[in-house]
């Protein structure tokens, strides 16, 4: 159905419930809207009759909700430039990494050849909002060109996307506008967070005071996952770099080391500030190195699996200074944010610990840095959980962590022995299509493997914590049926991109609602 049929059903199911006025009315009318049409009132979408008119040129992963078109381009640079002209773009590459970041932001629309559901393009897509097919295989791109099939179209000819279903079609298709700031829909999720309160959060994935915002005005509660490595883009990328790249304990790493404490306390100032007094959870460092160095990687540090090489804790523990650094930065953010006359509210959170005792030793680090600063700002100290060994031996790990906080990308990734970036587009669509696997793992939880380690993870770690807190971070965060698994196993809250804020409050409240019947 299109919108308009929808959005007139919303209209007076919520009519009717008002004119009860009854929680019970409320409660039913809660329960009966579909959590895909709330997702599909947030985005402009695609006329399907447009789209039938239009050559489809292939389908993908379809990673970031909602329809876009745009003239091609093959670069971060050709966006810009075609903005400057005052064209609007859709970016095709092969895959996009943290140095793209500034023309992805200018798209109308990504596709790219590589990656899945968790793959960069795709997180980053969906945190902004932008409409992103992923995983396009059978695509190929070469000298100004793409091929795809038997089709050839040249950079600058017009493309359409559509991101709820994974098609790009050549030509320009009729965009349907979203529903945003429809008062009905604004009910249902007003009437839904009085049904989750007490029950379960709902927080936001930002890294930006942009992206906090952004979330605030989507009704998150808090920012569960900022991920610094995301500060250090554009004209900033060169910055941590000259980190990665210097001696350690050298006169370079220092300075590097200074200018990075600079601009993340500049950062995480803003972040804290737009958020607060709500929480906002700071993940150290997790930068892949292959991401940030790209094919200026020297021999040394190039390695056959990044995603699983020196990366998060690992890099911290070899360079001991960079999570030190990180962590004055942001004590003085927090003192920045408090001087300004407003309540700071900021946890540490230290990715992809998988030993109890990597996470003592950097923990002691950051004590020491904290206890070093006299002004009583004391942030909370916690862990990911997203390697299978932090699951099993969580029982260990909650005796030295705050909280956890569940990275379930990369935790079904390691227990399902499934690259999250190259593998969905060629075996997983198989696998569903063939009945060996009911859905995509990396769009909703696997409860009977990955939801195994979670549940035996809380269990076990509340066992030796009871005050432990709990949290989602993963893009499952903003699934309904993970959220529903979620919630039975006693998360406190579930985090996701900005855009799916909305679609997670009214499926924590269905959650709700159904573990009473």
């Amino acid at each position: 159905m299109e919108n308009i049929h929808t959005l007139n059903w919303l209209v007076d199911l919520v009519r009717n419930a008002k004119s009860e006025n009854t929680e019970e009315a409320k409660k039913d009318a809660v329960a009966l809207v579909p959590t895909s049409l709330v997702e599909s009132l947030l985005h402009d979408g695609a006329s399907r009759e447009s789209s039938k008119e239009l050559k489809l040129l292939g389908t993908g992963i379809a990673a970031s909700p909602g329809a876009a078109v745009g003239i091609i381009c093959f670069s971060s640079d050709s966006v810009l430039d075609a903005i400057d002209k005052g064209e609007k773009v859709v970016l095709v590459c092969n895959e996009t990494s943290p140095a793209d970041e500034v023309g992805m932001k200018m798209a109308e629309g990504i596709v790219t050849i590589r990656g899945g559901m968790a793959s960069h393009a795709a997180v980053v897509a969906r945190g902004w909002g932008i409409p992103a097919v992923v995983g396009l295989s059978g695509l190929e791109i070469s000298d100004g060109s793409m091929k795809i099939g038997e089709s050839v179209l040249e950079e600058g000819s017009c493309i359409s996307i559509d991101g709820n279903t994974g098609e790009v079609f050549s030509g320009e298709m009729e965009l349907r506008e979203s529903g945003k700031g429809i008062s009905e829909l604004e009910i249902i999720l007003d009437w839904a967070d009085e049904i989750r309160s007490g029950f379960i959060k709902i927080r936001a994935n930002a890294d930006t005071g942009e992206d906090a915002d952004r979330a605030l005005s989507f009704g998150a509660e808090g920012i569960g996952l900022c991920r610094t490595e995301h500060m250090f883009m554009g004209d900033r990328l060169p910055l941590i770099q000259r980190f990665i790249l210097a001696d350690d304990e050298s006169e370079e790493e220092k300075e590097s080391l200074n200018e990075l404490m600079i601009a993340q306390r500049s950062d995480l100032a803003e972040v804290i500030a737009a958020i607060a007094p709500n929480p906002v959870t700071i993940r150290l460092l997790d930068a892949p190195l292959h991401e940030f160095l790209g094919s200026d990687t020297p021999d040394e540090l190039l390695e056959h699996n990044p995603m699983l090489g020196t990366r998060g804790v690992r890099l911290a523990i070899i360079r001991e200074q960079l999570y030190r650094m990180q962590t004055r930065a942001l004590i003085g953010a927090l003192v920045d944010v408090k001087e300004a006359g407003k309540k700071p509210n900021a946890d540490i959170m230290i990715p992809l610990v998988s030993e109890v005792k990597e996470l003592n030793l950097v923990r002691s680090w950051i004590e020491e840095e904290i206890a070093s600063v006299e002004d009583g700002l004391r942030p909370s100290i916690g862990t990911m959980i997203e390697t299978p060994r932090a699951g099993i031996t969580a029982e260990e790990i909650a005796s030295a962590a705050d909280f956890f906080s569940f990275g379930t990308n990369d935790l079904t990734q390691l227990v399902f022995g499934f690259s999250r970036d190259d593998i969905e587009s060629r075996v997983i669509s198989k696998y569903v299509n063939e009945g060996i696997l009911s859905v995509n793992p990396f769009e909703t939880l696997d409860s009977q493997g990955v939801g195994h380690v979670i549940r035996h993870a809380i269990e076990k770690g509340r066992k030796s914590n009871p005050e432990l807190e709990i949290g989602v971070c993963g893009e499952h965060g903003g699934d309904p049926e993970s959220i529903k698994f979620f919630f039975g196993v006693g998360v406190n809250y579930v985090s996701c991109s900005p855009f799916r804020v909305p679609v997670a409050r009214l499926a924590a409240a269905q959650a709700v609602l159904s573990s009473f019947n």
